[in-house]
């Protein structure tokens, strides 16, 4: 089993921290490299994007990092 990387981040002037497995902080990482931004800030938006405290950050994280490395989905015909 790999282990969890946690990362220490400011969000929202509160300091937090995330753990995450090593591969989807490498998708994030590449993302925020794509988009010329900090990693903090790709988070900081997806910690905004969230709907209240009913979705973890880390769930949030994963779910995005995965819809990520999927592409773009096609409609179905």
């Amino acid at each position: 089993m790999r282990h969890l990387i946690k990362r220490s981040l400011r969000l929202a002037g509160h300091a937090t921290s995330i753990a995450l497995e090593p591969e989807f902080w490498g998708v994030l990482e590449e993302e925020a490299a794509r988009r010329a931004v900090p990693l903090a800030v790709l988070v900081a938006e997806q910690d905004a994007a969230r709907t209240g405290a009913e979705q973890p950050l880390a769930s949030r994280l994963r779910v995005f990092a995965l819809t990520l490395s999927r592409g773009p989905v096609s409609p179905n015909p």
